[in-house]
């Protein structure tokens, strides 16, 4: 096996594995009836602060799990295989920043979903991609973000049961992660790139 599906196949395990705990947490809950998303962040209320750690894990259902899935494993394999130094960290800080922040000052409602990880690790790519120019994480962030339809505008506050709030932080974290992590797994460019950069006369 060459170095390049080695490196595929290492960026491809985290996500795989962690999407599959989702669907084995959802499935439980839909075997057994218990609700776990009584463990969800809830806001200002101490009981709340586990939450930070299991809002993530828990969904309402398995659209919204799978609505959440699909990005994620797209920018989570994407961002291990073009940071594989890094990717972990950022994963690390995407999935409990937000959290933090959301239990400080979200909306008095039970917040679940993977959905402010997707929204960290998009915009980590993106802004990541401007600062390093780096057109692969740009790309990469652009092309989730026309899958996942509208994925801009849930940063925005908006009626029902939507936690925009996970949202707007998670995409604030992921402009954090791609500052403070601007000089890791630096992107090497191919002659082409910079033949394009240079242009003939």
């Amino acid at each position: 096996m060459n170095e390049e599906k080695k490196k595929l196949l290492r960026s491809v395990f985290v996500p795989v594995i962690f999407i599959f705990i989702l669907f084995v947490i959802e499935i439980f809950q839909k075997l057994t009836g218990i609700n776990l998303t009584i463990y969800g962040l809830y806001p200002h209320k101490i009981s709340g602060l586990i939450g930070i750690a299991a809002a993530p894990l828990l969904h309402v259902s398995y659209g919204h799990l799978i609505s959440n899935s699909i990005p994620l494993l797209l920018i989570g394999v994407g961002i291990a295989y073009f940071y594989p130094s890094s990717a972990n960290k950022i994963f690390l800080l995407v999935y409990l920043i937000p959290g933090i922040f959301v239990w400080l000052t979200g909306r008095p409602a039970y917040h679940v979903g993977a959905s402010g990880i997707d929204y960290g690790l998009v915009t980590f790519s993106f802004f990541s991609g401007l600062i390093r120019r780096d057109t692969r994480s740009i790309a990469l962030a652009l092309i989730v973000t026309f899958l996942y339809g509208g994925l801009v505008w849930g940063i925005f506050p908006q009626a029902g049961a939507i936690s925009w709030e996970y949202h707007l932080f998670g995409s604030l974290t992921g402009i954090f992660c791609a500052v403070i992590f601007k000089k890791s797994d630096p992107y090497k460019k191919y002659d082409w790139e910079d033949e394009e950069e240079t242009g003939d006369d």
